[in-house]
């Protein structure tokens, strides 16, 4: 018997040998892609706004204008690398194309560095959300190949950790008093948990179960600190001191200041997230990611401390109930006065995907060109 079952499992083996082959080839031809798609559209960027500086001196708006269609352009060619893959995005609730034009602050659950990518690619189609976008993300992706870029966009790295959580949000109201509006930014991505699920999962729990909260697995507890600087800093207040907000009945609504809260949250087929390597190497079967919306008015959200608190934790108590529901059923339930679920996928169009990597490419070409002759004039 136990020859028997060896010959099985080798016979599997050589059956998969051509396709594990063909696997790794094209995972080193994506990663081959996509460091050279870094080395021409990166720099080309940085070249592009330098060039622009005088701009930036004469009107800083149309500057970053301009540099915002380019960093949209930059996350679209990070989208096409999974794209190209077949990990594509599955969208539910409401539609948030129809607030684009209005300042909003996105909550999502956090469960791996792919959560990233999948909002660079399912926001694509949103207008000029991307453009004038800000991320507050973990001050680690500085580091990574995109840190410069976002550097100069104006997203914020944060710095996880007890001892630098004080420090770190002072850091912040500052960063959104000087970057935010003098950058035309519209909209904030934040994923409140402050770390991956599979980090945070158990102390979360933790603390559930010390403070008599309701005991999540599939979310964590989030931490308040930092939407409360954002919602502090952005929200336009009244005579009267109640914030002035959007109201989801009339989106013709236009005050100023940040008027809406949408509430996103990521699911993967079977709970299994894609990371970022898996993004661009390619190696995981194609795969449909589900991103659920809900929006909230402005005013409906309370920006006391307790009452922010109180608001969040009840918005990631839902969150469990909706990846439940999904993770037993494959779909997530209907909206309120909705009688069944209604989705769309979100589609990039192969075409666009192609102007942006033809323009990285010949751009990085021209500026080549450029240098080497700088260069032989000044040598």
């Amino acid at each position: 018997r136990h020859k028997t079952d060896s010959n099985v499992r080798m016979a599997v083996t050589l059956e998969e040998a051509p396709w594990l082959g063909w696997m790794v080839v094209k995972a080193l031809m994506r990663f081959a892609f996509m460091v050279a798609n870094n080395l021409v559209a990166i720099p080309s960027y940085i070249c592009y706004l330098i060039i622009l500086q005088p701009l930036r001196m004469l009107d800083s708006k149309r500057f970053w204008y301009i540099e915002g269609v380019i960093y949209k352009w930059l996350l679209g060619m990070v989208a096409s690398w999974g794209w190209s893959a077949g990990y594509t995005v599955m969208e539910w609730g409401e539609d948030i194309k129809a607030i684009s034009n209005d300042e909003a602050v996105m909550l999502v659950n956090h469960q791996a560095t792919g959560d990233v990518c999948v909002l660079m690619m399912c926001l694509q189609d949103k207008g000029l959300v991307v453009a004038q976008m800000m991320w507050l993300m973990d001050h680690i992706f500085k580091y990574t190949n995109f840190g410069i870029v976002s550097l100069i966009h104006g997203d914020f790295f944060i710095r996880q950790g007890r001892s630098h959580r004080e420090q770190q949000l002072l850091v912040l109201k500052k960063h959104l008093e000087q970057s935010y509006r003098s950058r035309d930014r519209k909209w904030v991505v934040l994923f409140p948990e402050g770390g991956f699920l599979r980090k945070r999962r158990e102390t979360s729990q933790a603390f559930a179960k010390k403070n008599n909260l309701p005991f999540l697995k599939h979310v964590t507890l989030p931490r308040f600190g930092a939407t409360k600087i954002i919602l502090n800093a952005l929200v336009a207040r009244q005579e009267n001191g109640s914030p002035a907000g959007g109201d989801a009945k009339e989106l013709e609504c236009k005050s100023k200041g940040l008027q809406w809260i949408i509430d996103t949250t990521i699911a993967y087929p079977k709970a299994e997230p894609i990371d970022i390597q898996t993004w661009i190497l390619g190696y995981r079967k194609p795969t449909v990611t589900h991103v659920h919306y809900r929006v909230f008015p402005i005013k409906d959200v309370p920006l006391e401390t307790d009452g922010l608190a109180s608001w969040l934790y009840q918005r990631f108590i839902e969150k469990e109930d909706l990846l439940s529901h999904f993770y037993e059923t494959g779909a997530f339930p209907p909206s309120q006065g909705q009688k069944e679920a209604v989705s769309k996928e979100m589609t990039l169009s192969n075409m666009w995907i192609f102007l942006i990597q033809s323009f990285a490419f010949l751009s990085g070409y021209m500026w080549y060109n450029i240098l080497q002759y700088v260069y032989h004039c000044l040598f």
